[in-house]
């Protein structure tokens, strides 16, 4: 899937990261969705989306960014999940790094890392976008022994050279292997480079494309929390 050249350009010149900064603000806001009424259970586990403005909803309102409408879907099938939003936009794999710690004070169940597309625009060279996500997905196991991880695949312009390119999307899944996490293998699958479901700056999301960003990770996270939820007594 490619992007359109747009894309780099707008990247490239720092606007777009700078507005992001400026709506997300300076600390890390990780938000609680809350389930709907009567799905609360005693034994509620937890589900940490963490990323950038993708899992932020930029431009939108909260419950129309993807994790929220995950909650949905979850509610929907009364599982004993909350989710949690913690994408902040503008955010690399070593600002994300450095703000994890703070978010590990709670109990984590299902680790959902979208990271790296804003290292792969900059150009950031691949082998410390690698080094932070794994840091990142150490340091969440460190305190959550039990957790089920999932790596959100990112993938950048061509323009930005076919090795680098490669190598960017390679990072995904040599440490989905390595690491044995579940892999999303795109997660803009379908959304990138389509004009209709990306909002003005070609960029983010539209609320339909949020729509699909869910699908994507509907599709490998349902099997997890499936498998993980004790089947009802008749």
């Amino acid at each position: 899937m490619l992007y359109l050249a747009a894309v780099l350009a707008l990247y490239g010149c720092g606007d777009i990261e700078k507005a992001e900064r400026t709506e997300a603000g300076q600390e890390a806001q990780a938000g609680a969705i809350t389930p709907r009424a009567g799905t609360e259970k005693s034994e509620t586990k937890t589900i940490l989306f963490f990323g950038n403005s993708l899992t932020a909803g930029y431009g939108l309102e909260p419950d129309q960014a993807f994790p929220a409408l995950i909650q949905e879907r979850i509610d929907s099938l009364d599982l004993p999940y909350k989710v949690i939003n913690a994408g902040v936009s503008g955010e690399t794999t070593a600002g994300g790094k450095g703000r994890i710690d703070w978010l590990l004070k709670q109990p984590v169940d299902v680790f959902v890392l979208e990271l790296g597309a804003n290292d792969g625009l900059r150009g950031i060279k691949t082998e410390e976008t690698y080094s932070n996500l794994k840091a990142i997905i150490e340091k969440v196991r460190s305190k959550n022994p039990e957790v089920e991880i999932l790596l959100a695949g990112m993938q950048i312009p061509p323009s930005m050279g076919q090795q680098y390119t490669q190598d960017f999307r390679d990072v995904y899944t040599r440490l989905a292997e390595e690491e044995q996490v579940g892999l999303i293998p795109f997660l803009l699958e379908g959304v990138a480079g389509n004009r209709e479901l990306n909002q003005g700056d070609g960029i983010h999301p539209t609320v339909e494309g949020q729509k699909i960003l869910a699908d994507n990770v509907w599709a490998i996270l349902e099997p997890v929390i499936l498998e993980d939820t004790p089947v009802a007594s008749s």
